[in-house]
């Protein structure tokens, strides 16, 4: 029976070991005239002008990634109202006040993400649980729906590698009866962020995307 997960970017699940689990999000800024839409469960990054963006440029592991995407806050252009929002929606902002995001961003965060497709030798479940330890990256890293709010990111089989330039590190499977499907895709992947920005020992120093929207 095929899975009955949809693409919903990442999504925090737990810590690393035995650390408590506070799913808990720092406040960081978005420039109000930044036009890039921004979804929960979008990896974001940290720009030079102090504010972060999508991954754009930096979905081949160019750039660190900063956390994961939860919503933000701002004050309406239009109504003067404050609006709390799943995702920045890249305009209606009061230039005024500013835009504030908030993101998962603890190095140790474990995150479920869904696969993106069926590849051969990795459409059975020893198969994938033999990629344990190894590295995916996105498909869709940038995506979402415009309706939820939500990203459409997910993990692209077909990337499983040693490479550490690659965005995730797979950790394990979840155990879910409704997305056990091995031969379809959405099996939920629980993952860390590789060459984290918050890392002591992250291997990508960062960097500055060449279109930040800002």
């Amino acid at each position: 029976m095929a899975n009955t997960n949809v693409s919903f970017g990442l999504r925090p699940l737990s810590m690393l070991g035995s650390s408590y689990n506070t799913t808990g999000t720092t406040e960081y800024r978005i420039a109000a005239a930044n036009a890039n839409r921004i979804y929960q469960g979008m990896p974001v990054i940290p720009t030079a002008a102090g504010v972060i963006d999508d991954l754009q440029a930096a979905a081949g592991g160019t750039v660190s990634i900063l956390g994961v995407f939860y919503g933000c806050e701002y004050v309406s252009s239009t109504t003067g109202e404050k609006i709390f929002s799943n995702n920045w929606p890249g305009s209606g902002a009061d230039t005024n006040h500013p835009v504030k995001a908030f993101v998962y961003d603890d190095p140790n965060q474990l995150f479920v993400i869904a696969t993106s497709n069926v590849v051969a030798g990795a459409n059975e479940e020893s198969e994938i649980r033999a990629a344990v330890f190894a590295n995916i990256a996105f498909a869709n890293g940038n995506s979402g729906n415009n309706t939820t709010g939500i990203s459409t990111a997910t993990a692209d089989l077909n990337t499983i590698a040693a490479t550490n330039t690659l965005s995730l590190r797979i950790v394990g499977i979840q155990e879910d009866a409704e997305n056990s499907d091995f031969t379809a895709a959405g099996i939920p992947l629980i993952v860390r962020i590789n060459n984290h920005f918050n890392a002591p020992t992250g291997s990508i120093a960062q960097g500055t995307v060449s279109t930040t929207g800002v």
